[in-house]
C-alpha cells in the first residue's frame, strides 16, 4: 500500500464510561428516579439534562432544589452513590461493539484512557468487570477539581498521556460529556445512549452504535478540520 494510502491513526482515544462503554446509564437513571420518588418528585424528561451524564453531586443538587427536601445535598449524594454502586455491581454489561473497538485499538497500539464522571468506587467496579488493562490512564470524578461538563477530565487525560487534546478523539454518549470533551479541544465521536439530543459541532461525529466504529473512522475524526 502506498504511504499516502495508509489510514491515519488517532493519537489517543479517550472513552467515557457510563452509557458509552458499559450499559449503566439506565442504572444511574433508576437510582435517581427511585430517590426522586421518595422525595415526591417523579422524574420526567425535563429532568434528564440534570441527570444523564451528570456527576452525583450535580444530580443531588438538582433533586434538593426541585423537591425542597430537608435532607442535605451531601446526604442525597451519598444515597445516590450507594444506590448506583449497588446496581452497577449487580448489572454491568458492556455496550455492543465496545470491547471489539478496544481490542482493535490495543492491537494498533493506540493509547486509550477512561474518562468518567462517576465516583472512583464505581469506576473500579466497572474495570473489574471489563478489564483494567485496556487503559493507560483512568480518571474518576474525584481526580480533577471539576468534572464534566467542565473540560478538566479530558485535559487531565491528555496531559497524563503527554498529548495535546486536539489530537485526541473522545467517545461520549451525552451532551454533558460532549461539552466537556469539546471544551478541552478534543474531536468527538458521539454515540447517544438516550433521546436527549446532542448538538452539532464541527468536530462532532454522530454514530448510532459503537459496532459501526473502527480504527479508520477514529483516524478520520482525529484529522478533521480544526486540529
Amino acid at each position: 500500500m502506498p504511504e499516502s494510502a495508509v489510514p491515519a491513526l488517532p493519537a489517543a482515544v479517550l472513552f467515557d464510561m457510563d452509557g458509552t462503554l458499559v450499559d449503566t446509564e439506565h442504572l444511574w437513571w433508576r437510582a435517581a428516579a427511585e430517590l426522586a420518588e421518595e422525595l415526591h418528585h417523579p422524574l420526567t424528561e425535563t429532568d434528564a439534562p440534570e441527570v444523564l451524564g451528570q456527576a452525583v453531586e450535580h444530580t443531588a443538587a438538582h433533586l434538593h432544589r426541585v423537591s425542597g427536601t430537608a435532607l442535605s445535598e451531601a446526604e442525597l449524594a451519598a444515597r445516590l452513590g450507594d444506590s448506583f454502586a449497588g446496581k452497577v455491581a449487580a448489572e454491568t454489561v458492556p455496550r455492543p461493539g465496545a470491547l471489539a473497538l478496544l481490542a482493535e485499538l490495543r492491537d494498533a497500539r493506540v493509547p486509550t484512557a477512561l474518562v468518567s464522571a462517576s465516583p472512583r468506587r464505581v469506576v473500579d467496579m466497572v474495570l473489574g468487570t471489563i478489564g483494567r488493562d485496556w487503559f493507560a490512564v483512568t480518571l474518576a470524578a474525584e481526580d480533577t477539581p471539576r468534572t464534566k461538563p467542565a473540560p478538566d477530565p479530558y485535559l487531565a487525560a491528555a496531559e497524563r498521556l503527554g498529548l495535546d487534546p486536539a489530537v485526541c478523539v473522545a467517545v461520549e454518549d451525552t451532551p454533558t460529556g460532549v461539552a466537556s470533551a469539546t471544551a478541552a479541544g478534543c474531536a468527538v465521536l458521539a454515540v447517544p445512549s438516550s433521546d436527549v439530543p446532542i448538538p452539532d459541532g464541527s468536530r462532532i461525529t454522530l454514530l448510532d452504535s459503537l459496532e459501526r466504529a473502527d480504527l479508520a473512522l477514529l483516524g478520520k475524526i482525529s484529522t478533521a478540520p480544526g486540529v
